[in-house]
């Protein structure tokens, strides 16, 4: 059996949007769960389209998301190189070759007469090209040829019957020959086009499986006529179901910006993890054997098939793309929680020494992203302009008469300790509700109104007095009674 050989070809026009990500993953993971290899070509044919700074962007969210590719520019292999731009000299003679056995043929339409022909289109039966030059004598073609016109080659596509191709997962498509365009495979500039090139390089690079998203599912017939007419075996296709984002009215439409971030930077930006956008994206077309929704990288390899994938449109969940990125964050080791998390401290405290370990514990079971920590710890840097009717709660029995004496107890206990950390705190406070005859809430509330200054916080009470420190903490405590007063 051959190897199994995927590739990504992305062109270099900006950013990676999710959609081209899964397409990536979907192609390493067909060939690393068949222990193949995973190709990286850049298909930068169309020039005009180029964005400086774009390949840039493909290595690094290939390499943040840990798809590490086999061959590629960057790396070399046997079929260099791997860029389409310095490859030129290879597509030529393969469209050359169409030409001289009649399956291809050179069109000198100027581009008034195919604009022209493009605002007539729906008015008779060609659809877009109307193959005037297809049939021009040899004597004609040979005089424009040493007067230097400019031409295009174009694929004679067969005139009547139909060609079938099979899709691993949409399995037999059928498509009449009279709906395809004689398709350009050589630009009037040299260059190939996108489709021809393609099929050139997947036939010698040894592309055994070609993933791809379902739009591209109406134009591979003409892939499959490239095939037949070089007499080549065709690659297995794959073509991937759409993803599409949920609209305001429950209704779903094609993925878009309205929806939410649609580019893997964007998704980073927005405070998810790359391995989270992995993971999720891997389950946006495709249904592993059992229920588990959490996977490494390497796990998915091993428990991707191509059969699990759907035909069906997948819907870009943000809410369960949260879910996932609490859950990560959850899993995390305190090693790792802490490097991610030190940024966003550094945010709200500066370079001032907090115990990071006690604001670790409280936000590691909380945060869905780490860029909430500069929103949830907000109350640390200033105090917030509080009402007094935060000191009333009914369930902690807590009113605007007993807080001033909860609040008096505790500035007088925690001015007596010599250490001011989270166990001392915390074993002094209990032990003064029960010597108060008080619930714990009943003291701990006003305790905490008074130094965050706002009803939800991260953590308790305990919590917020040790990060806040000694001194921040009782001059709160004695502003809350001053409030009070």
């Amino acid at each position: 059996m051959n190897t199994v050989r995927t590739r990504f070809a992305p062109s270099p026009t900006g950013f990676m949007h999710v959609g081209n990500l899964r397409t990536a993953l979907y192609a390493y993971l067909t060939a690393k769960s068949q222990g193949g290899q995973f190709i990286l070509r850049i298909e930068d044919t169309d020039q005009e389209r180029l964005v400086e700074g774009a390949v840039d962007v493909i290595y690094n969210t290939l390499r943040q998301v840990g798809l590490l590719h086999d061959e590629g520019p960057d790396i070399g292999g046997p079929h260099a190189p791997y860029i389409q731009s310095q490859r030129l000299a290879t597509y030529r003679p393969y469209a050359q070759q169409l030409v001289k056995e009649g399956k291809a043929y050179y069109c000198f339409c100027t581009k008034e007469r195919l604009e022209s022909l493009h605002q007539q289109e729906g008015e008779g039966d060609h659809r877009g090209y109307d193959r005037h030059c297809r049939e021009l004598p040899p004597e004609e073609i040979q005089r424009l040829l040493d007067a230097g016109t400019p031409y295009v080659i174009r694929q004679k596509v067969p005139l009547e019957g139909a060609t079938t191709f099979q899709d691993a997962v949409f399995g037999e498509i059928t498509i009449e020959n009279k709906e395809i365009e004689d398709q350009v495979l050589l630009k009037a500039d040299g260059y190939p086009t996108y489709n021809f090139a393609n099929v050139i390089d997947d036939h010698l690079m040894e592309i055994t499986h070609v993933v791809r998203g379902s739009e591209f599912l109406t134009s591979t017939p003409k892939y499959q006529l490239l095939y037949q007419a070089f007499g080549w075996q065709p690659p297995t296709y794959i073509h991937l179901p759409l993803i599409m984002g949920r609209n305001e009215d429950g209704s779903v439409s094609k993925l878009a910006k309205r929806h939410g971030s649609t580019s893997f930077q964007g998704l980073l930006e927005d405070g998810y993890l790359p391995q989270v956008v992995t993971n999720y994206i891997a389950l946006l077309g495709w249904c592993p054997k059992d229920n588990q929704e959490i996977f490494t990288l390497s796990q998915l390899a091993e428990s991707f098939s191509i059969d699990g994938i759907s035909k069906s449109p997948a819907v870009f969940d943000y809410d369960k793309l949260n879910w996932f990125n609490g859950e990560y964050i959850k899993a995390m080791d305190a090693e790792a929680f802490r490097m991610q998390a030190m940024p966003y401290y550094q945010e709200v405290f500066g370079q001032e020494e907090k115990p990071w370990a006690v604001l670790d514990s409280i936000l590691q079971a909380r945060l869905t992203k780490f860029n909430e920590i500069p929103g949830l710890l907000g109350f640390f840097q200033a105090l917030p302009d509080y009402t007094v009717e935060f000191f009333i709660n009914k369930k902690s029995k807590t009113n605007l008469e007993n807080s001033p004496a909860m609040l008096q107890a505790a500035v007088e206990a925690l001015e007596q300790l010599s250490e001011w950390e989270l166990d001392s705190i915390h074993n002094t406070l209990i032990n003064l509700a029960q010597s108060l005859g008080v619930k714990n809430g009943t003291l701990l509330w006003p305790v905490r109104i008074a130094v965050a200054g706002t009803l939800v916080t991260p953590g308790g009470a305990m919590e917020i007095l040790t990060v806040l420190g000694r001194d921040e903490a009782l001059r709160r405590l004695r502003l809350g009674l001053e409030k009070l007063a």
